[in-house]
């Protein structure tokens, strides 16, 4: 049970209204999203079009996730919801990283002999 999606543009590779129906629906990180689709969403067009699927985003209120709307035929909006789940683990875990080596580098700062 899908609604239409609150843009004019749907590529020509989505079907109307069949493919805008039961959307699969996903939440991501909203702190992971410039990483994954660019400055302003840049990159969303670009990935639509690799993927076949057109992508919503929408902001949750009261909460740091936002919620990823994936319309399309029913193996390309799979296959493009576990691409974008993979690419936000990878940049989450990415950004986690590099958390922990700034953590480490404050550390042996803390502990350097010219601190004690």
């Amino acid at each position: 049970m899908g609604t239409l999606p609150g843009r004019r543009n749907i590529p020509p590779w989505v079907k109307v209204p069949e493919d805008l129906k039961d959307p699969e629906v996903f939440q991501v990180q909203t702190r992971l999203l410039k990483a994954m689709f660019g400055p302003d969403g840049s990159r969303i067009p670009y990935i639509e079009q690799v993927s076949k699927a057109m992508l919503e985003l929408k902001a949750l209120e009261s909460s740091d996730l936002t919620e990823v709307v994936v319309y399309g035929s029913y193996l390309y909006k799979l296959r493009t919801k576990w691409m974008l789940q993979s690419m936000a683990e990878w940049h989450r875990q990415r950004q986690e990283r590099g958390m922990l080596k700034l953590a480490e580098a404050m550390t042996a700062l803390e502990l350097g002999p010219w601190m004690k």
